[in-house]
């Protein structure tokens, strides 16, 4: 590539697919990959006090940043123009992953605070939309070639729609859809969402081309994606062996229960309820009578019934019962 002079102007020949289906099912698999653990994180939040809440938000929020920059940048290496090599700068590429993963935490932490209200779920849907795009045009801010990226603006405005619907539908499975089968076919589909929001990205795009041989800065994809990308897919393997040693964050239900089984209620001792002593105006059987009431009243809160009468069970529970 860029072995010839092109005129200053002319429109470049733009490849998405460079290695064919590869790039493009290797990006779905990251991004996929990354929404399922970064779901399960945000369900697994909701299941643990709240000390616990902010860990497991923030661990869901770089699952999901890190599988979105991951996707996006292995459907990078896919991507050429005839005529000219392509290089990224790091310092755009590095901001590109820090701003998916700011921007999806603090999407996931509205609603992990606020539930699945409608406000809630718009507002973090849209900040999160807002930056899943943000990191796909910061990330193609930083790339350098002989030449000059245009968008179609119409298209642009389309593919954050695809964002912001998609991070919408993403929060609200992420507290509502309970069961391993089916965060499986959410984070399916949350894959190819996010991926086609990337692709309908791409279809914006058209390049310009300088004439010259200029030098155009920057790394080349093979010495600065390549290592980059280790970070980010580590982390997520690592991610991924929490989950499935968690059974709680796997299935969304406790001791792995079966689906619509519920929780038995926890019985829990009421305040202890201490006998009255009588007063020196009161016989010793009108104050039995009226601790044994409390007493029972204690004993009906845990659930078991009554107690038998004083006299076995045999006529009135109050065998003390005078005229």
């Amino acid at each position: 590539m860029g072995g010839t002079d092109v005129v200053t102007g002319t429109v470049g020949t733009v490849d998405g697919f460079s290695y064919g289906v590869i790039t493009p099912l290797a990006a779905y698999l990251m991004a996929c990959l990354g929404g399922a653990l970064g779901l399960r994180c945000t369900t697994r939040s909701l299941l643990v006090e709240r000390s616990w809440r902010p860990g497991w938000l923030a661990l869901g929020a770089t699952a999901i940043g890190s599988g979105i920059w991951t996707m996006h940048f292995i459907a990078m290496m896919g991507f050429s123009v005839a005529e000219s090599p392509l290089n990224y700068d790091k310092r755009t590429t590095f901001a590109s992953l820090a701003v998916a993963v700011v921007m999806v935490g603090v999407g996931i932490f509205i609603v992990g605070y606020r539930g699945s209200t409608p406000m809630s779920l718009v507002t973090g849907g849209t900040i999160t939309g807002l930056g899943v795009a943000s990191m796909h045009y910061l990330g193609m801010a930083g790339m350098r070639l002989r030449g000059h990226l245009e968008y179609d603006t119409k298209v642009v405005a389309l593919s954050v729609v695809i964002a912001v619907v998609a991070a919408t539908a993403a929060l609200w499975a992420a507290v509502t859809v309970r069961g391993f089968l089916p965060a499986v076919g959410a984070s399916l589909v949350m894959g190819g969402a996010v991926s086609g929001m990337h692709y309908t990205a791409m279809a914006s795009v058209s390049v310009r081309l300088h004439g010259g041989f200029t030098d155009i800065g920057g790394s080349a994809p093979a010495t600065l994606l390549a290592p980059m990308l280790i970070g980010p897919v580590v982390f997520l393997v690592i991610a991924g062996v929490v989950v499935m040693f968690d059974p709680l964050l796997v299935m969304g239900t406790p001791d792995w229960k079966k689906p619509g089984e519920t929780t038995p209620p926890v019985l829990r001792p009421r305040r202890p309820v201490y006998p009255v002593l009588p007063r020196a105006d009161q016989g010793y059987g009108q104050a039995y009578d009226r601790a044994y009431d409390q007493v029972q009243g204690q004993v009906r809160g845990y659930g078991y019934g009554r107690l038998p009468g004083r006299n076995g069970g045999q006529g009135p529970d109050r065998a003390w019962d005078r005229p």
